[in-house]
């Protein structure tokens, strides 16, 4: 098969995979808060896992250049979540009810999202073999993080069915970048590094300003931490 189209399989299978989210709100009518929390940290473990791939790979490059990148990644991160107004936003508000606060939420996701794709991107340039274990590592991720949407969009009021379409919806970002991301790199393999790099901080950063404070204040330092380190250490282990 053809590299791009290797790329666009696996990153398709990665943003569907976020409709599975769904399926514990068809047995259950409305999750607790500290499932949501839940669900956070394990997408939070999955990433840092997904992360410490990227790392890892990175490693026999240019260390200077890689923590560039990545210094240019939280920086991008923090800058679209701020102009977008995102920034602060906390997804355990199932009772809000303003349309500004839903819109939020896509979008969020949609950044979330975005990130992913160049980490799935620039993996499959490193290997078709890595990029497809990132693609499926962040497939799984996305499935908890659809259950979180998915909650927040039922508890407004949408159909499930168009909750888990909301949620696929929002993946479409990372398809598209991590498409991009492959085809950027393949033509120009020098900003490898940088790319890397730059999935890593976006990643760390997503994990540890956003998902990991939203997850304490749903269900406890405790129980989150166990869990992040448990989802990250299944990654860690089955990278290497």
């Amino acid at each position: 098969m053809d590299p791009t189209l290797t790329v666009l399989l696996f990153s398709s299978v990665a943003a569907g995979s976020a409709s599975l989210g769904a399926l514990p709100l068809v047995l259950r009518e409305r999750l607790p808060i500290a499932w949501i929390g839940w669900a956070n940290a394990v997408a939070a473990g999955l990433m840092l896992g997904a992360a410490y791939a990227l790392l890892v790979a990175g490693l026999d490059l240019m260390p200077v250049w890689g923590a560039t990148g990545a210094l240019l990644g939280i920086a991008f991160v923090y800058w679209t979540h701020a102009v977008s107004g995102t920034a602060d936003l906390e997804l355990n508000r199932l009772e809000e009810t303003s349309p500004e606060y839903g819109y939020k939420v896509l979008l969020v996701n949609a950044l979330h999202s975005a990130a992913e794709g160049i980490a799935i991107g620039v993996a499959m340039v490193e290997s078709l073999s890595f990029g497809i274990f990132m693609a499926l590592a962040i497939a799984v991720h996305n499935v908890p993080e659809g259950t979180v949407l998915c909650a927040i969009l039922k508890s407004r009021g949408v159909r499930l069915a168009d909750a888990a379409g909301l949620a696929v919806a929002t993946n479409v970002s990372q398809v598209l970048l991590a498409v991009a991301a492959f085809a950027v790199l393949t033509a120009a393999p020098s900003a490898v590094t940088w790319v890397l790099g730059f999935g890593v901080g976006a990643l760390v950063y997503l994990v540890v300003f956003e998902l990991l404070p939203e997850s304490y204040r749903q269900a406890g330092s405790t129980s989150i931490a166990l869990v992040t380190i448990a989802a990250m250490g299944i990654v860690v282990l089955l990278s290497g």
